[in-house]
């Protein structure tokens, strides 16, 4: 629901406004005061075209400001979440500029947003009727859907499986289009698979052989140098030929030497004598390390045949990492891969069939259920044509009516229904059009070129009425709806919009006080002497103000007794006939 807006700079009015009420707002004021400029702002506020000429000619631009409160799941609120604005307490802040040069700019909860944003959240917040290009009745989509949520589960219901069942086909006909139109890319990467998979085969690879192999390489390519190193170490650890008494130039007799001079001593400081038992234990140490050495120089292995065997492996083993990964272990993860792939691949001609039989099923069960949604709208077609003729007749258009003409559009590769094939989309078979017969003996007309300003209006606020409870969108705008109106027509116009208000916020600007005594909150716009309205020009009226502006409407003039008298039958007529919720 729309609770506030500002206008400043538009047209006539310099800097105005207007709080609405939940239900019926009604927007009065003489001729040039402005009132129109309301209904400019709300289309720019909401995404319209920007007209520079709409911007006084004094100001450096307009701007058009606007407060939403929507259920916290409306969609509207989605798309602006969607867009980056934020909710200030719980309400969306929107607005618009408009400079004298025709630059547009959109703000959407303290965001700057593309003007487009705004129009989109126009399709889910307001409908504005008046002006044919901002109905948005007159679009054949939005007729289609507010006639499936008036016919209601009979075609709802058949619809949501027949949703599912359009998006499964899209999907499955998408699939077997990559399977049929790729089937050669598809049978070329099955073949470098195999290949991959061959010669990965060929060289069973096991995980961390390359590491093994890079290391077995690299001691049979320096095993002469490993071996005289060890060599030499154990000579150096206990020598080539140790001499009897253990003497020598080695390491093991120099420590053996060491540790007979402690034991010497020992005798007089028991503190030689553990060093000498630690000396003793390095002695026994350096005899393990020079027998591993003496072991590890007889076990170098320095045959060149087991050299040549290692290259080659190795060799094997760098052609498939080159390929296929950094390491045996990423070669081996890729032939996994690959092999589940390739195993895929070569179902993919079984797939291919199953889809198809799949496919027939499907269109099968689609044709089965648009049938029984066109069906239903037709049903309901007729119904919603019934209603909204009666309407018109109360709204000062008896010869006229209206129909929705549903018509299909052969396609070969449609879906049969009845005898002929038909194109088919998400939301089934039926092309829907709005037709108004304006009076007898006139041909039926889409709306939008069948109908006056004022009478389109009227067919507007019919539909809405009829379609009442069923149009998710929360507030409508009515201008001219009174156009050409008068009377006894005056007051059921007014009566159907206070009915319409019950289930959405309808605003609305009018010339008749028959209208305007059905108001749940009564605005007047007030002309300056200077021919501006100014901060001030627009208001809310009490009853005693909303009698007198009512006797301005009448009369002409706000002296009038007997105006007043009207107004005051007008208005306890009013609230007696929505008292009664007629």
């Amino acid at each position: 629901m729309l609770e506030e807006m500002r206008i400043r700079g538009l047209g006539v009015i310099d800097d105005a406004v207007l709080e609405l009420s939940p239900g019926l707002s009604v927007i009065t004021g003489e001729t040039g005061a402005g009132k129109t400029m309301v209904v400019t702002g709300l289309g720019l506020l909401f995404g319209g075209r920007a007209d520079a000429g709409a911007v006084r000619s004094e100001g450096a631009g307009a701007l058009v400001e606007g407060r939403l409160r929507l259920p916290a799941d409306h969609l509207a609120l989605e798309r602006a979440r969607e867009a980056g604005a934020e909710l200030d307490d719980g309400e969306l802040l929107l607005s618009r500029t408009v400079s004298s040069e025709g630059r547009s700019r959109a703000h959407l909860g303290g965001r700057s947003v593309p003007v487009g944003v705004l129009g989109e959240l126009a399709e889910s917040c307001l409908a504005v009727h008046g002006q044919s290009d901002q109905s948005r009745l007159l679009r054949p989509a939005h007729q289609r859907a507010a006639l499936d949520r008036f016919a209601g589960a009979a075609v709802l219901d058949p619809l949501a499986r027949y949703a599912a069942g359009y998006a499964e086909l899209r999907a499955l006909e998408q699939e077997l289009t990559e399977l049929v139109e790729r089937a050669r890319e598809r049978a070329q990467e099955a073949d470098l698979l195999r290949f991959g998979l061959d010669e990965i085969a060929a060289v069973a690879p096991r995980a961390g052989e390359d590491l093994e192999l890079a290391e077995e390489e690299e001691r049979l390519g320096n095993a002469d140098v490993l071996r005289l190193a060890a060599t030499n170490s154990h000579d150096a650890l206990l020598g080539a030929e140790s001499g009897a008494d253990g003497a020598g130039g080695d390491a093991s007799a120099l420590v053996a030497a060491a540790r007979a001079t402690l034991d010497a001593g020992a005798r007089h400081d028991p503190a030689l004598g553990e060093l000498a038992g630690r000396l003793k234990e390095v002695g026994y140490l350096l005899a393990d390390v020079a027998a591993d050495l003496a072991s590890y120089a007889a076990g170098v292995d320095t045959d060149p045949g087991r050299l040549s065997v290692v290259q080659e492996r190795r060799a094997a083993v760098l052609r498939l990492t080159r390929k296929y990964g950094d390491d045996v272990a990423e070669v081996l993860a890729w032939s996994e891969r690959s092999a589940a792939r390739l195993a895929r691949l070569d179902t993919d001609g079984d797939r291919v069939e199953e889809l198809r039989a799949r496919r027939t099923t499907l269109l099968a069960e689609l044709a089965d259920l648009a049938s029984a949604v066109s069906k239903a709208r037709r049903t309901a077609a007729e119904r919603f044509a019934v209603a909204v003729s009666a309407e018109l007749t109360d709204l000062a258009m008896p010869a006229a009516g209206v129909e929705l003409h549903i018509a299909h559009t052969d396609d070969p590769d449609g879906l049969p229904v009845g005898a002929s094939t038909v194109a088919f989309g998400p939301h089934g078979v039926d092309e829907v059009d709005l037709l108004l017969t304006p009076h007898a003996g006139a041909p039926a007309r889409s709306l939008q070129k069948g109908a006056s300003g004022g009478e389109l209006s009227r067919v507007m606020l019919a539909v809405e009425v009829v379609f009442a409870g069923a149009d998710p969108v929360p507030t409508l705008v009515f201008d001219e709806v009174d156009a050409g109106v008068g009377g006894k027509a005056a007051v059921e116009v007014g009566r159907r919009l206070a009915a319409l208000a019950r289930t959405a916020q309808v605003v609305v600007v009018t010339h008749l006080p028959q209208v305007a005594a059905f108001a749940d909150r009564h605005l007047v716009v007030h002309k300056a002497s200077d021919g501006a309205v100014t901060s001030s020009g627009v208001t809310a009226l009490d009853d005693a103000q909303r009698r007198q502006e009512l006797s301005r409407m009448l009369a002409g003039i706000e002296e009038s007794q007997a105006a007043a008298e009207h107004a005051g039958e007008l208005l306890e007529l009013a609230a007696v006939t929505k008292a009664a919720g007629a």
